[in-house]
């Protein structure tokens, strides 16, 4: 378990709409966000970059706090756990429903064991492969590993990720056979591609773009639900393979926990929305793939988890990985 706590000044006055408030009015003292995530990675980057005008937004300090531990499930339990006030939140996402999937006996419901407040942005994989491969095209992999069955590797970060996930759904949609290689972590993935370890592999597009324009990678499709400004060209795993399962967005916004009062959640969902819509956050989310995408309301976000629990499930039996 790692433990890392950060704190996001916030400037002595809110925003107006948020500035007349009585003394025991929501939030009345620093607000504390558990993050899955290692201090530096993915998501857990874009939430300190969203703090400081977080915090500006609801007139008080955000507290970013580090708990990493059994792929999210640690900080879950533990923002569960809390007094539903508002004061503890979770930076929830998709890799939450992905454990409960394959792992149906552990102590906590992403979906009943938490109010969900806003989402926050989201981004997909990108389907890539070493720079001088031989495909320049999703055809001309699928067309040789048929060729050539069970010749094929795909590297991921780790059982469950959304490396594994993207990967086992394109070799059963495609009909194709190709082994799952775990590497130690998501950074390994370029140069496993670029050793030959491997032949492709779905990196974060955070991680993926900058390797594609650096000239170490070649994307062949993304599979977000619409072409990724930074690669214009690139199609998407829909377009090609014309099936709802190969849109595939890890997402992650703030979460409280269960009956958290709903003005607290509209205070919070207002505030999110606010800071997610600014055009420099977004330029700065866009620049790595990543796409600011704050809901509605709670109860928008809240039905938004509801179907990404039923489809994440199908994904995760697609790939075999239940259980694992």
């Amino acid at each position: 378990m790692q433990r890392r706590s950060f704190v996001l000044s916030a400037s002595a006055l809110a925003f107006a709409s948020f500035g007349a408030r009585a003394a025991d009015a929501y939030p009345n003292k620093p607000v504390r966000v558990i993050s899955p995530y290692a201090a530096g990675g993915g998501p857990d980057v874009q939430l300190r970059q969203a703090g400081p005008s977080l915090g500006v937004a609801l007139g008080q300090s955000i507290i970013v706090e580090n708990k990493v531990g059994a792929g999210g499930v640690l900080a879950a339990q533990y923002v569960a756990q809390q007094p539903a006030d508002g004061y503890t939140l979770l930076l929830g996402s998709n890799t939450h429903i992905i454990q409960k999937a394959m792992q149906p006996d552990l102590h906590f419901d992403p979906v009943t064991d938490f109010a969900p407040v806003s989402n926050l942005a989201s981004s997909p994989t990108v389907l890539v492969v070493s720079a001088d491969s031989p495909y320049k095209k999703l055809d001309d992999l699928i067309a040789d590993a048929k060729s050539r069955p069970g010749s094929m590797n795909y590297g991921s970060g780790g059982i469950g990720t959304s490396a594994h996930l993207a990967g086992a759904t394109l070799v059963s949609l495609a009909g194709i056979k190709a082994m799952h290689i775990p590497l130690k972590g998501s950074v390994e993935i370029a140069a496993s591609l670029i050793r030959g370890d491997t032949q492709f592999a779905f990196p974060v597009a955070g991680t993926g773009i900058p390797q594609v324009k650096g000239g170490k990678l070649r994307a062949l499709a993304v599979t977000s639900r619409h072409r990724l400004k930074e690669l214009p060209d690139v199609p998407t795993l829909y377009e090609l393979l014309h099936n709802d399962l190969a849109i595939q967005e890890s997402w992650f916004g703030i979460w409280a926990p269960a009956k958290t009062p709903l003005d607290v959640q509209l205070t919070l969902n207002a505030a999110i929305r606010r800071v997610a819509s600014a055009p420099a956050l977004k330029a700065t989310y866009e620049a790595v793939g990543n796409e600011a995408t704050p809901s509605e309301s709670p109860q928008a976000f809240a039905a938004f988890v509801r179907s990404e629990t039923r489809k994440w499930t199908d994904i995760v039996k697609l790939a075999g990985a239940i259980g694992t």
